[in-house]
């Protein structure tokens, strides 16, 4: 696997670096301590993008949310893990809604190489704190998530728990023997039936659901 990292601390970016590279699980292609290089350098190389791109979003100039906005408007497929020591609900939900893979706090370093492996994978990654931070969009303070399941269908719970697992369309609509349109049609109602701006924000609450 390779990565980058983004952190306008040179100490973090350095200490990342060692991190994931002991660990086996990737390749550090570069690292930048600002949005504007991180997205430069993302663009340098088209054919050379980081598999996962680990990045801070608190940041002088350019910060990470406006540089994932960016990447993510030229590569749809880019997969950005937020790593940051804030827990804050306005920053996981306008990452979610960015279409981030994950939001880790920068504490819980043990988490990082298996988060980029299980990124990778397809799924959406969460911190236990960000879990506890995060609150369902749409709804009212204090929701309870574990609701979630008496809302949907069983035909509907059947393709969150997919969509939580990281599958496509094509793939939900494989293992549950419809087809693709019908699985679109299907997750555009899920998301306005709770609310939800996208699939990311549906799989992160079926996660928490689920370990409630």
């Amino acid at each position: 696997m390779k990565t980058a990292i983004v952190d306008d601390d040179p100490i973090v970016c350095s200490s990342l670096s060692t991190i994931v590279t002991a660990s086996g699980a990737a390749e550090v292609l570069w690292t930048a301590d600002n949005g504007d290089d991180a997205v430069r350098l993302y663009e340098q190389d088209p054919a050379n993008h980081p598999d996962v791109l680990l990045l801070d979003i608190q940041m002088p100039g350019t910060d990470g949310l406006e540089a994932a906005r960016r990447i993510l408007q030229r590569d749809k497929a880019a997969r950005i893990l937020f790593l940051t020591t804030f827990a804050d609900k306005s920053y996981i939900a306008q990452a979610l809604s960015l279409g981030a893979k994950g939001y880790l706090i920068k504490q819980d370093v043990k988490s990082v190489a298996p988060a980029m492996l299980a990124v990778m994978a397809g799924q959406v990654v969460l911190g236990s704190q960000v879990l506890d931070t995060l609150q369902l969009p749409g709804n009212e303070a204090g929701s309870d998530l574990r609701q979630l399941s008496d809302v949907l269908s069983e035909r509907e719970r059947d393709i969150a728990e997919l969509v939580s697992q990281g599958l496509d369309n094509r793939d939900i609509a494989h293992q549950l023997f419809l087809s693709e349109g019908t699985v679109r049609n299907r997750i555009s109602g899920i998301l306005d039936k709770l609310g939800m701006a996208n699939r990311t924000q549906l799989a992160v609450a079926w996660i928490d659901a689920q370990r409630r």
